[in-house]
């Protein structure tokens, strides 16, 4: 085989090497994150560098709206808010992001996803979030409500002052589940528990993702019950109902037991990891969130 013929097969070798490399890189899925209760960007940089070194090129987007102490803030105020900050995002990228959500930051990204007809969230993810509800003396409970025992929470989150504040906006108590359903404008009406005519349609737009992924774990020491994270939460007498039988899951309320149902629901607990250390903790990254985010 002469030389110049040789050379000329290295060459197209190479260059076919290369743009493989290069499609490689430019093809993965922009990633979004959105922040929890009294944090902001700045507490996700380890995570931002966990998804650059595993898939170089990545552009992360950390959304600074709604931070510190103005995370309290309603939280269909936050959910239009972010809704602005990355629906250009989206639009920019025409195979679809991925939505990292952490804690308070889940609920905020559900219900943009519910209220967004034509979102092109690629996998979803999230980060030790109380979806099905909050109902624990934690030190977060205490910041906001020191002279209040867990039992005596709903006396201000279930009036029409509480649910200006965001944590009111998920508070779930188990013994006074009628004052709940008749009060709270955020998570019972996320949850299919209580009947309204946008229904349909955030179901329709949830059922848009392609894969769901729930994080959490047992030594939280936050989120109450931690199941909460995987959508089980406590019955009248504060044992856990497993997600599988809730009543919103068994009907199919807002999706999720479809999405069980395709193979699009993806569970994942991890012990010992602190509620601050979620986005941080390198082994959570790679065997639950890494594989998600091609």
């Amino acid at each position: 085989m002469k030389q110049p013929v040789v050379a000329n097969i290295y060459l197209a070798l190479a260059s076919a090497l290369l743009l493989h490399c290069v499609c490689r890189t430019e093809g993965h899925r922009p990633v979004i994150i959105v922040h929890g209760l009294f944090d902001g960007p700045r507490q996700f940089e380890t995570l931002k560098l966990f998804i650059m070194k595993s898939h170089p090129g990545t552009h992360v987007y950390m959304i600074d709206l709604y931070d510190y102490i103005f995370s309290l803030a309603p939280l269909w105020k936050q959910v239009e808010g972010f809704k602005h900050a990355v629906y250009p995002i989206m639009q920019s990228a025409s195979d679809g992001i991925h939505l990292i959500c952490f804690s308070q930051g889940g609920l905020v990204c559900r219900g943009l996803l519910a209220t967004l007809d034509d979102h092109n969230v690629h996998s979803f993810i999230l980060l030790s979030s109380p979806m099905a509800g909050q109902y624990g003396d934690t030190a977060y409970l205490r910041y906001f409500f020191p002279k209040l025992l867990k039992s005596e929470v709903y006396r201000f989150c279930y009036t029409t002052l509480g649910q200006k504040v965001s944590i009111c906006n998920y508070w779930k108590d188990p013994h006074n589940q009628e004052k709940y359903l008749k009060t709270s404008s955020f998570l019972a009406q996320l949850n299919g528990e209580t009947a309204h005519h946008n229904i349909t349609r955030w179901r329709e737009n949830l059922l848009r993702i392609k894969t769901l992924v729930l994080i959490g774990g047992p030594d939280d020491g936050v989120i109450t019950p931690w199941q909460s994270s995987l959508f089980g939460f406590y019955d009248e007498n504060e044992n856990i109902v497993e997600m599988k039988d809730q009543d919103w899951f068994v009907k199919d309320a807002f999706g999720l037991k479809t999405l069980y149902l395709q193979g699009d629901l993806k569970k994942y607990i991890h012990s010992g990891v602190l509620h601050t250390q979620w986005h941080s903790n390198s082994t959570v990254y790679y065997e639950s969130i890494d594989e998600w985010l091609t």
